[in-house]
């Protein structure tokens, strides 16, 4: 259950301005909890992108919606032609298809099948918060470079919303990106960071298998779809493993497979999805290639013809160095060196990698996890949540970046 007290202490001396109000604190925490209860789909966030907007206005700020309808993306400060390109703060505001099964909180979405399991919500308040503090340092003349705020739709869609954020002007004069993403298994007051590949690649895979059918008493007679299908989902995988270096850690796992209405009949088509991870970009390259020649090498073996659309998602988030050695400045100033831990490369996918093909920037893991608690509730789960306090240190991650960033290449 999340815990909406106290903030978490800062443990260093904190010389930087931004830190957050208690009553800016209290109105972010309310915000979370009314996107939580109105969680909506990518492409789908009319609701959430009003309420941002709406909130952005109210400051005196002057956000732009998105061209796909959704997001939206808004500058902090004033640039011209002396000003160095700008730090750009990316959130993604979208939610999953899966129920929100939990219970005792009053925030419980209240859309069927619809629930905020990946910590977008948190994510979204952050920049928000950020973006409310930076335009008061701003008329106080504190800000010393300008800064974007991007509220990204669709990450959850492969291959996610950066692609239409992109297109939308949201790196123009922008220099460096960074962004936050829940991680329950870091306590709340930590921060994980990583130089080099902090995520993977992801790719849909959706395999048709078809074949004459017949009866069971005779599948010499026929193509035993049944068998062919249990085949590609055993053997794609074990097949692959041998044809790429081990290290490149390329994994076909299936989500779905569907086949056969009778048990006395052998049908005539099969499907199998599921997804394609890869920690390596330069294997994430070859992977289309190499799953389509052990889907045809499996399935041709019983005699079944193959339909294959390889969908591709999202390259590794490859965190650059500088940019990383911004947030670790950033962390240390708010809160103190202890307060970082060095985190490992998830097979998870984000669609803010596409951000790093264009620009320099870093993604940090946000500790979400109540000191103590022991239930280990992972993303993407029904119950997961989020201890808010989170919302605190990276807003303040986000504004102390911002103000150090002059002082990084």
């Amino acid at each position: 259950m999340s815990r909406a007290s106290d903030a978490v202490p800062t443990t260093s001396g904190d010389p930087l301005p931004g830190t957050l109000s208690d009553t800016l604190r209290a109105e972010l925490i309310a915000f979370r909890r009314d996107l939580h209860m109105h969680p909506e789909l990518g492409n789908q966030e009319f609701r959430t992108t009003a309420a941002i907007k709406a909130r952005l206005e109210k400051a005196g700020l002057r956000p732009r919606v998105l061209s796909t309808g959704t997001g939206l993306i808004c500058d902090v400060g004033t640039r011209d032609d002396s000003t160095r390109p700008m730090l750009a703060l990316r959130a993604d505001i979208d939610a999953l298809p899966i129920p929100d099964t939990k219970s005792g909180v009053p925030y419980r979405s209240t859309v069927p099948d619809r629930a905020h399991a990946c910590g977008h919500d948190v994510h979204t308040v952050s920049v928000l918060g950020a973006g409310l503090v930076l335009a008061e340092l701003d008329r106080e003349g504190l800000l010393p470079n300008p800064v974007r705020l991007i509220f990204q739709p669709a990450e959850e869609v492969l291959p996610g919303g950066a692609p239409d954020a992109i297109a939308s002007g949201a790196l123009e004069g922008v220099g460096r990106i960074i962004a936050v993403h829940c991680d329950p298994r870091v306590d709340v007051g930590r921060v994980g960071l990583k130089v080099g590949a902090i995520t993977s690649a992801c790719d849909r895979l959706e395999i048709g298998l078809d074949g004459p059918g017949g009866h069971t008493a005779r599948p010499h007679l026929t193509t035993d779809l049944v068998t062919a299908a249990a085949k590609v989902a055993t053997e794609v995988p074990a097949l692959l493993s041998r044809r790429v270096d081990a290290r490149a850690g390329l994994a076909v796992t299936w989500g779905r497979l569907h086949v056969g209405h009778a048990c006395n009949v052998i049908p005539q088509h099969a499907e199998l999805s599921g997804t394609v991870r890869c920690l390596e970009l330069a294997a994430w390259r070859e992977a289309p290639d190499l799953v389509h020649a052990a889907v045809d090498e499996v399935a041709g073996m019983y005699g079944a013809k193959t339909l294959i659309n390889y969908v591709r998602g999202v390259p590794p988030v490859v965190n650059d160095a500088s940019v990383t050695d911004l947030l670790a400045a950033a962390m240390t100033a708010r809160r103190g060196a202890d307060a970082i831990e060095s985190t490992e490369q998830s097979l998870g996918g984000e669609d803010f990698s596409w951000y790093l093909e264009h620009v320099p920037g870093s993604m940090a893991r946000l500790g979400v996890r109540t000191p103590g608690d022991s239930a280990r509730l992972d993303l993407h789960r029904g119950d997961f949540d989020a201890d808010e306090r989170a919302i605190t240190v990276a807003v303040e991650l986000f504004t102390a970046s911002a103000l150090l960033y002059g002082n990084h290449p």
